[in-house]
C-alpha cells in the first residue's frame, strides 16, 4: 500500500495545495498554520534536508509512487535515547485507509531497531481522534494531558502526551 523513502528536493510541490488546505492542517504542525506563501513553503521544505536529529521520511502510495505525505521522528537525543514522532498524510483522498497506522508502525521500528531509541513520544491534538486511534493501534500508550496547549478554530484544545518504549515495543514483536 505504501513505501517509505528519503524526500527529495524537487518533491515539495504537493505541500503547496496541503499546507494552503486548513482541514488538511488543522492538527498539524503549529508552523503550518503560518506558512502562507510559496516562498515560505519552499524555505521550510528546503530546511527538512538541513535539520540535524531529525529522521524525515516520505510516504509513498507503492503503486503510483506519488507523495501523499510524511513522517519521522524529530528531537532526536543520543544521550537519553528518546525521539519525538510526527506524521502528516497532506493527501485526504488517503485518510481512513490505515495508513497513519502502517507509516506509525514502520517509522517506529526504524526508531528502536535503526536509531536504537529507547522512547519515542508524541503530541496529539484531543480533537484528533484518528490520530490517537492509530497511536493506539501502534503500541503507544497515554502519559498525561497539555491543558489548553493548542489553539485552534477560536478555542484552546487539551494536547495528549503519549509514548511507546523500547520494551513495550520488543513484547509486541
Amino acid at each position: 500500500m505504501i513505501e517509505l523513502k528519503p524526500l527529495s528536493k524537487g518533491e515539495v510541490t504537493p505541500f503547496y495545495t496541503w499546507i494552503n488546505d486548513e482541514e488538511a492542517i488543522r492538527y498539524s504542525l503549529s508552523l503550518f498554520q503560518r506558512l502562507i506563501s510559496k516562498e515560505q513553503i519552499d524555505a521550510w521544505y528546503e530546511s527538512l534536508f538541513m535539520e540535524q536529529n531529525t529522521y524525515n521520511i516520505g510516504v509513498f502510495l507503492k503503486t503510483t509512487g506519488q507523495l501523499i505525505g510524511y513522517a519521522g521522528i524529530s528531537g532526536i537525543s543520543k544521550l537519553n535515547r528518546s525521539g519525538e514522532y510526527f506524521i502528516f498524510i497532506g493527501d485526504k483522498t488517503q485518510w481512513g485507509k490505515g495508513i497513519g497506522t502502517r507509516v506509525t508502525e514502520e517509522v517506529v521500528m526504524y526508531g528502536f531497531e535503526v536509531l536504537q531509541l529507547n522512547r519515542i513520544m508524541l503530541t496529539v491534538s484531543e480533537l484528533n481522534y484518528g490520530g490517537v486511534k492509530a497511536y493506539e493501534r501502534a503500541g503507544f500508550k497515554v502519559e498525561g494531558v497539555l491543558r489548553e496547549a493548542c489553539y485552534r478554530e477560536g478555542a484552546y484544545h487539551d494536547k495528549i502526551v503519549m509514548s511507546v518504549l523500547r520494551s513495550e515495543y520488543n513484547k509486541k514483536q
